[in-house]
């Protein structure tokens, strides 16, 4: 009797023992597969200064990836911060172009005095100044107002004080001597008394923290405000400890400490756990006791009780064979609610056609 004929009656009879309604069991044997992987990018620039994960580890949701260093802007003299006008979030350049700065500082010393030796006693050591060295302060008009100061600035016959205690007048004119008993052999010339201009204090980037508030003195060096590059959207960011917005495992790490990232870079990829599938292959003969939407039950190999029996959908079977041992053969993906103790690579058991 032919080969073909011999199956085929063979088969006529299995339909026959087998129940109306009822479909034959027929098992697999599958992997957990990673579905579509999803980027998590840096929403703002840096360089790294710490990594929290590696490729292969699980992360949640809120986990912490990496630190990225920010630029952090101080206090270039002391005063008192006035025109606070960056905030959080606001572009630098963008503040700096409407308000000149981010923030200013009212200096403690608050008068200025342009002054020259012109009216210095006749002698070679009051008609050479030098930057750094106090001054002693008195107005020409009646010598009610005094003031001490610090020559800033030496040009020619041309110098600058500015006071760091004392109470002038605007605009009054003041003689300037190096001796504090203002005596005239020590005069070193004579100025006008002016407002000291606020210190404008900008940056780069995208504001990160401000550290300080309007009216607050501040030291020299003090800490003002920290940025990072790129823009932040108008967004307020909680800080620069970049966070996961997706659970599940990490694929790829791009990240490194030393690093520099830009906005927008992929940190790492992650393949979220409800994504995972199990892969199984289908020979062509079997493709009769398994179809795209069955139900299917899937026992872990590790699970040697296979205490926990999960329920899978066939999701997709592919149309396109890839040939085993020269047998057609089609790669077919169940997914599945995973385990915890689900990982890349598990072996699994998939059962197909049990319902009555």
């Amino acid at each position: 009797m032919p080969t073909k004929k011999l199956l085929s009656l063979l088969a006529a009879g299995l339909l026959l023992l087998t129940p109306l309604g009822a479909q034959a069991e027929i098992t697999f044997d599958g992997t957990v597969v990673a579905g579509d992987a999803v980027s998590v990018t840096a929403p703002f620039g840096g360089t790294v200064s710490s990594v929290s994960v590696k490729a292969g580890s699980e992360i949640a949701l809120g986990d912490a990836i990496c630190v990225l260093e920010t630029t952090k802007v101080y206090a270039p003299t002391a005063g008192t911060v006035c025109g606070l006008f960056g905030q959080p979030g606001d572009a630098v350049e963008t503040i700096t172009q409407r308000y000149g700065a981010v923030l200013y500082l009212s200096p403690a010393e608050k008068y200025t005095i342009s002054a020259s030796i012109n009216k210095a006693y006749n002698s070679s050591e009051t008609r050479y100044v030098t930057i750094g060295e106090t001054v002693y302060i008195s107005c020409t008009a009646d010598g009610k107002h005094t003031a001490t100061g610090v020559i800033t600035g030496a040009e020619g016959t041309n110098y600058t004080v500015e006071t760091t205690s004392g109470e002038l007048l605007m605009e009054e004119t003041v003689a300037i001597y190096r001796s504090a008993d203002l005596d005239s052999e020590s005069r070193l010339g004579q100025g006008t008394v002016s407002r000291t201009a606020e210190t404008p204090v900008t940056g780069s980037g995208s504001i990160l923290r401000i550290h300080v508030s309007e009216g607050e003195q501040v030291e020299r060096g003090q800490l003002l405000f920290e940025t990072v590059t790129g823009g932040l959207d108008g967004l307020y960011a909680t800080g620069n400890e970049i966070v996961s917005q997706v659970s599940g495992i990490v694929a790829q790490l791009n990240a490194s400490v030393g690093a520099t990232v830009n906005k927008g870079d992929t940190l790492l990829t992650v393949y979220p756990r409800e994504n995972l599938q199990v892969e199984i292959s289908v020979n062509e003969y079997d493709l009769a006791e398994i179809a795209q939407g069955d139900t299917v039950q899937l026992n872990f190999t590790w699970d040697e009780d296979a205490a926990e029996t999960v329920t899978g959908t066939v999701d997709m079977i592919s149309h396109v064979s890839s040939s085993e041992s020269g047998e057609a053969v089609y790669k077919a993906y169940v997914s599945f609610d995973p385990p915890d103790q689900t990982r890349l690579g598990m072996t699994v058991m998939v059962t197909a056609g049990s319902q009555e």
